[in-house]
């Protein structure tokens, strides 16, 4: 019943403040200029950890469609990010805040250079009038954040002003993505990230990145010197798989009937089984004699550092041909005919240059041997190779090793991804895992920080959702990323951590007993890791060599995060730089 009396006249309601959330719906900042800049370029996930002074970014995701993947460690969101940027060929935003924050990027950012993986990080600053002098005493103030940075990223950006923030997006967009891919880094400081905004939207952003191409004389020359040559080798490296640059090289590498042996960074360029591939064997020195042995080697995608180079023990006879997109890496550890382009653009122009080999390019006489099919052919050259690496390792008395990388091989199911710490096991795999399918395994060694597999793994399950992803580590490198446990946790990321715990820095303790006799400083206390993963709500057991295949399948084929933990101690192959 009302109590309303009709004949009093209603008093006109007194007006209230808007609700918070409406003032905010109204309100645009630097921060929504970001955001709106990151979705208008096409980036749909973002990583990263808050902090005081980029507080504008984080709060416009909210008013955003883009998918936040916040890390508990800022090194750790850059690993995500850099497997995330190597999964889909594009570009990973990466939003820290200032100083330590920003600092703690690094490692991370020094891998995705190392690794080509296009990492926008996008750091905040003190406000604008503190920026340089270090005289303002403002928390996490540095007197040169940038300068932190330019050794380590491809480009340094820096926003000023609001209308300055979505073309300096659109530049480190760009300059992520050019030829080679890398990280790039853009900060803007903290009063433009809060100030008030009154420009539209951003609705359109463009960029434009030019594609690399190959002069047509270096290819016609590249291709004479293939076609004559009597036993062509190719080496691919990890700018073929940069480049989705599978199919040219595997075409390429049947009509030259060339053998094909990877980089530990091109896992998964040429079909593992394939009657020509000679696998990834480059710590063999009967893998550096064949190569060397060439009288043509087209090494594409790789600069011939030191670990595709046989820790530069490399001396080639034969003349090199190197497709190289780093301009910096272009005939820098060898001469070559330098091709400076893209791989996959280089590598189909070759292939459609070339005559298809018949009978030829054979390792011997066709007449001596019985023809193209003959002992001395390609196919039979690559199959004896790899028999003497088998004969080599098989007489070391690795058995346990071998058993427990098959184990991993056998549990993961095909289309499954694999993230690799710095580890003896990830050792074994960059010479003996077959990737299975290109751009599905994923390694710290370009610049070698220990703590990447775990979260590297959580940005490719976030990249591929619906695929199995493994991440494996030592019981050391895991302690450097057991926090984002919890990540994966929260976001339900299906990521099975194998963590090999053999007591302390596994390789490092080889490494100091072969030189000096006796390891310091490699032992290490370490926590239950089944309890520990049991704590944070993921499910974990412990293994053994024996029930590895099964434990680990189990696993991966569980919804959501888990643990395996495998109690050995592993043991490196030798030193096979070295004359056998």
């Amino acid at each position: 019943m009302s109590t309303t009396n009709p004949a009093v006249p209603a008093v006109p309601a007194v007006p209230t403040a808007p609700e918070a959330s409406e003032v905010t719906r109204a309100r645009r900042t630097g921060g929504d200029l970001v955001v709106e800049s990151l979705a208008a370029l096409g980036a749909r996930t973002v990583f990263g950890l808050p902090g005081q002074h980029a507080l504008g970014i984080f709060d416009a995701l909210r008013r955003s469609a883009l998918r936040y993947v916040g890390l508990r460690v800022e090194n750790n969101a850059g690993f995500a990010a850099d497997a995330y940027a190597r999964t889909t060929h594009g570009v990973a935003p990466l939003l820290v805040s200032t100083g330590p924050g920003a600092l703690m990027t690094l490692a991370a950012l020094q891998e995705a250079a190392a690794g080509s993986a296009a990492v926008l990080a996008i750091g905040s600053q003190v406000p604008l009038a503190g920026i340089g002098g270090g005289r303002h005493g403002y928390l996490h103030e540095l007197t040169d954040q940038s300068a932190s940075f330019r050794g380590v990223v491809k480009s340094v950006h820096t926003a000023r002003t609001a209308s300055q923030i979505p073309s300096a997006v659109a530049a480190a967009w760009a300059s992520a993505l050019s030829a080679p891919h890398g990280p790039v880094w853009l900060e803007i400081p903290q009063d433009v990230l809060l100030a008030p905004v009154d420009v539209p939207p951003v609705a359109e952003l463009t960029v434009s990145v030019p594609e690399l191409r190959p002069r047509a004389e270096l290819i016609a020359a590249a291709a004479d010197r293939l076609a004559g040559a009597r036993t062509p080798v190719i080496l691919a490296g990890g700018g073929v798989v940069r480049a989705g640059a599978e199919a040219e090289l595997l075409t390429l590498a049947e009509r030259l009937r060339a053998p094909v042996a990877t980089t530990f960074g091109g896992k998964g360029a040429f079909p593992w089984e394939h009657p020509l591939s000679l696998r990834s064997w480059l710590e063999d020195r009967h893998t550096t004699r064949f190569l060397e042995d060439a009288d043509t080697l087209l090494v594409v995608g790789s600069g011939l550092g030191e670990l595709s180079s046989n820790y530069h023990t490399f001396r080639p006879r034969g003349r090199v041909i190197q497709i190289e997109a780093d301009l910096g890496k272009l005939e820098s550890n060898h001469a070559a005919l330098g091709i400076h382009a893209d791989a996959r653009q280089a590598l189909g122009a070759l292939a459609a240059a070339v005559a298809e080999r018949v009978g030829e390019g054979e390792r011997g006489s066709a007449a001596a041997d019985g023809g193209a099919d003959g002992p001395d052919a390609p196919e039979a050259a690559v199959a004896g190779l790899l028999a003497r690496v088998r004969e080599r390792i098989d007489g070391q008395g690795l058995d346990l090793e071998q058993q427990v990388l098959a184990a991993v091989r056998d549990a993961l199911p095909d289309e499954g991804v694999s993230c690799w710490d710095m580890t003896i096991l990830a050792y074994w795999a960059w010479s003996a895992f077959d990737a299975r399918r290109p751009n599905a395994l994923h390694s710290a060694q370009g610049a070698g920080g220990l703590g990447y597999g775990f979260p590297a793994a959580l940005g490719a399950a976030v990249a591929e959702p619906g695929r199995p992803v493994l991440a494996v580590s030592g019981d050391g490198g895991a302690m450097y990323s057991i926090a984002e446990l919890a990540t994966a946790r929260q976001y339900d990321l299906p990521v099975t951590w194998l963590i090999v715990d053999d007591g302390g820095y596994g390789i490092l303790r080889e490494y100091m007993t072969d030189a000096f006799g006796q390891a310091t400083a490699t032992e290490l206390t370490r926590p239950d890791f089944v309890a520990l993963a049991e704590s944070f709500g993921v499910p974990a057991l412990r293994t053994s060599p024996e029930r590895l295949r099964t434990d680990l399948a189990a696993a991966l084929a569980s919804p959501g995060p888990s643990v395996v933990v495998l109690p050995a101690l592993l043991r490196m192959f030798a030193p096979t730089h070295l004359a056998p």
